[in-house]
């Protein structure tokens, strides 16, 4: 008689199902979706979620993507779904090495804590610390906007924490559960095993949360170990500040993730020369159809990238492609992918590609 299925096999069989069934679901071709795990030498970008946030979209989870270096998975953003999408693309605990978040919107780390907390143990423990990057406190939060508009003060003190603020306030507010599973599953201690680091760097001349968002700057140094190289730039995404854009690269190429943002030179200077570039887009068209006020649309317009604007700033950039994600609007069946490349492409000579969740590109061609 065959044995009883064990609860470690029950949980590998569901998660296959699901990126299966998943992996169905998207278009074949360079960038496809993959049933099974990528590979464990070489650079892969892979798209765990492409929707703009934070309203769900059907067809695609909230922002996120991972760049995985010889087999270390490095993330960019955890929005809506990032923890599922994360095991649908056969990632494991063990691969996860640091996560980089471009700001301190909900729809860039609402599933930031659960992916850290979920995964640290069972049937998938951390073997090694995971590194989170991100924006340190503004100091100060930004000025009403528009003027005169009335706001509710929650907090009299007004704070505006950073990255570490905000991991320390979720472990605190998660003890008793680390606690009880360390006693009776014998998990690790988080606290051992994550590591919060607020980005610091060179403050560029006028640059704060209530002055400019990001003038020009060159690209300062974040992280680098033996896999990789990490630097940013300030960028246009007001009134959030700071808010970055990352730039990868590794022994097989480049990679760069503009975060949300306006058409920002900052941008363009830093991807200048890479491999791929991973661009948020909008769709004003839509928007304007869908019922937005002129005060919101007139946000969407200083805050982000019409999908009209991107191919411009790719050429000026020089990139090889351009990859578009974080859609807003991000449902699949609102604004066909035809029509986002049509607009991406326009003074554009590469190539560009519709960001579909769980898509998998190569980086390069080492050997």
């Amino acid at each position: 008689m065959p044995s009883s299925p064990t609860r470690r096999t029950l949980l590998r069989s569901a998660a296959a199902a699901s990126a299966l069934t998943t992996a169905a679901a998207l278009p074949s071709g360079p960038a496809s979706a993959s049933a099974a795990p990528g590979p464990t030498r070489g650079t892969e970008l892979i798209l765990l979620g492409t929707s703009g946030g934070p309203v769900p979209m059907h067809g695609r989870a909230g922002i996120a993507s991972a760049l995985v270096v010889d087999g270390r998975a490095y993330l960019v953003d955890c929005g809506p779904g990032t923890f599922g999408r994360y095991a649908q693309a056969w990632l494991t605990a063990a691969q996860l090495t640091a996560v980089f978040v471009t700001h301190l919107h909900s729809d860039h780390l609402s599933d930031l804590y659960a992916l850290l907390w979920l995964r640290f143990g069972g049937f998938q423990p951390l073997e090694n610390p995971v590194h989170v990057y991100g924006p340190g406190s503004a100091g100060t939060l930004p000025a009403v906007w528009p003027k005169g508009r009335s706001v509710r003060t929650v907090c009299p003190s007004e704070p505006a924490p950073g990255i570490e603020d905000l991991i320390d306030g979720h472990i605190a507010a998660t003890a008793y559960d680390i606690n009880v599973r360390m006693r009776s599953e014998g998990w690790p201690d988080i606290r051992t095993l994550v590591r919060a680091h607020d980005v610091r760097f060179p403050l560029p001349k006028g640059a704060g949360p209530r002055k400019l968002m990001a003038p020009p700057m060159e690209p300062f140094e974040v992280m680098r170990d033996d896999r990789v190289r990490v630097t940013a730039v300030l960028v246009e995404h007001p009134p959030v500040f700071p808010s970055f854009a990352f730039r990868f690269d590794t022994a097989d190429g480049s990679v760069v993730f503009s975060g949300d943002t306006a058409p920002c030179g900052n941008v363009a200077r830093l991807a200048r020369g890479a491999d791929i570039l991973v661009h948020e887009v909008m769709d004003r068209d839509t928007l304007a159809l869908g019922g937005l006020r002129p005060a919101q649309l007139r946000h969407m317009e200083i805050s982000h990238t019409d999908a009209t604007q991107v191919g411009a700033l790719a050429e000026r950039a020089g990139v090889g492609t351009l990859v578009l994600s974080h859609l807003v609007p991000g449902a699949t069946n609102v604004v066909p992918d035809s029509t986002w490349h049509a607009k991406a492409s326009k003074g554009y000579s590469g190539r560009v590609i519709v960001g579909n969740d769980l898509a998998r590109l190569p980086v390069g061609s080492r050997r």
